[in-house]
């Protein structure tokens, strides 16, 4: 056994892997791990750049003040659009692994960050119109995708026992660039007075990430033109129940980031500074806990901590409505960085979810072996990009509720309400789906599963 990391034949265009199994631990261990931890590397590095263009305008409408003739329903109207757009294009950015390598598509999503960068590079300024600057948010949308391409590619590297660690640190080396940009912007922007220095330290930086991508990253043949997994996971219900289970974790961390600072800005008249100082912290913490929830989950079974994070979510959202009502701006600002973190450790174990639930409809088929092992890959690496874009929907549903609530009643305990009863959901189809035991099965039924290897959806 080979694995061949540069391209066997020039046409297929940049470096190809024609045999990797990692499950077979010899392999693994020889070879397999040096080269999946390098391309998790450079993988993070690229998605952690996407992340950070995609969440530009968190830092950017902070900082644009009266002169700019935007209103604060406009400037949640601002990173909503940019949210949206973000989770859309999650869906083609998971296909495109497929279609033409995930390496090649990482060089690709990459340079492709140039777009929205330079495009609002050009025209922040005031006097330009509330339809242009909605515009390039739109654009930054792309930055979201990395995320689903990543995490499609650096699924396929890993064997299953490792799955949990490597899905949670490539997310979390993403999501990271989320406080990244918002403390580079709070220092550029702070100090500079004017958004266009922080544009102009990305452009370097997106070329650099490509170029490295190009040089360093490999493609598996196996996963390119696999293209009818992503027929075969979007018909799989289970795709479509943690889509709605990503909502409550990743939805509300993206939203959440988005909208921390506009909703300081305000709910409790901060201004640009004082709330950039304050809104940096909830998103790296969380970015730096998901690798832990996949830690957890590997350890302790996905659904059992995605089911207790749900808890804890649920009753750091109590604290922000009592902090909210009683406007009491340390307890609100407490509670909301700890959401913050509970929302990144359970996008590390929902996460983590995936591979283990289609790897027991493998058993479950009789399957055994790298037989299972590879159905498990093929399924959930597809549904990943899907479970990506829905669960991303939940980042502009978060800041369309803020808008509204602000809209309403002036301030954003409306909104904690919903997400509240939001997470009791989460927490009743985690426990329905996944954990409550089945019914007693008949006589024979239960002598036919004997017969043939299973896991329980507890152990995901």
């Amino acid at each position: 056994m080979t694995a061949q990391s540069t391209a066997p034949a020039a046409s297929r265009g940049g470096r190809w892997i024609d045999h990797w199994d990692p499950e077979d631990e010899t392999f693994w261990n020889e070879k397999g791990e040096k080269i999946a931890r390098r391309n998790l590397f450079f993988s993070v590095l690229s998605e952690h750049i996407g992340f950070s263009i995609w969440t530009l305008w968190s830092v950017m409408v902070l900082f644009m003040g009266p002169e700019y003739g935007l209103t604060p329903a406009d400037k949640f109207t601002i990173v909503s659009m940019a949210t949206l757009v973000g989770a859309v294009v999650r869906v083609p950015y998971t296909f495109a692994v497929a279609i033409v390598g995930g390496r090649n598509w990482t060089i690709i999503s990459a340079a492709m960050l140039l777009l929205p960068t330079v495009a609002a590079f050009a025209v922040m300024e005031p006097g330009t119109s509330f339809t242009t600057f909605l515009l390039c948010a739109m654009l930054a949308g792309v930055g979201g995708g990395n995320f689903a391409s990543s995490m499609t590619n650096i699924n396929a590297f890993f064997p299953l026992r490792k799955k949990g660690w490597a899905l949670g640190l490539n997310a979390g080396g993403g999501n990271i660039g989320v406080p990244v940009v918002q403390l580079v912007g709070l220092a550029v922007i702070g100090a500079s007075g004017g958004p266009r220095l922080l544009l102009g330290i990305y452009i370097p930086l997106i070329l650099v990430a490509a170029i490295l991508a190009a040089v360093y990253m490999d493609n598996i043949s196996s996963v390119k033109n696999d293209t009818g997994a992503a027929k075969d996971a979007v018909k799989e219900g289970h795709t479509w129940i943690m889509s709605f289970l990503y909502i409550g974790t990743f939805g509300s961390f993206i939203g959440y980031s988005f909208a921390f600072g506009l909703v300081l800005q305000t709910q409790f008249g901060r201004t640009p500074l004082q709330a950039a100082y304050v809104t940096f912290i909830g998103p790296l913490l969380g970015s730096l806990i998901r690798p832990v929830g996949g830690a957890l989950a590997d350890r302790f079974g996905g659904a059992k901590i995605t089911l207790w994070n749900y808890i804890a979510m649920a009753a750091a959202t109590a604290v922000i409505i009592v902090a909210s009502m009683q406007e009491s701006l340390p307890l609100f600002t407490t509670a909301f960085i700890a959401l913050f973190v509970l929302t990144g450790l359970g996008n590390g174990s929902t996460f983590k979810m995936i591979p283990g639930i289609f790897h027991a409809k493998a058993l479950a088929k009789g399957l055994t072996g790298e037989e299972a092992a590879a159905y498990g890959r093929r399924l959930s690496g597809a549904s990943m990009g899907l479970i990506g874009a829905v669960g991303a929907l939940g980042g502009l549903g978060i800041n369309l509720a803020f808008r509204q609530s602000f809209l309403s009643v002036g301030s954003g305990t409306g909104a904690f309400v919903a997400f509240l009863a939001f997470y009791g959901v989460c927490f009743v189809v985690t426990w329905a789906v996944y954990l409550r035991r089945p019914a007693a099965q008949p006589a024979a039924e239960a002598a036919a599963s004997e017969a043939k290897p299973q896991l329980s959806y507890a152990e995901v």
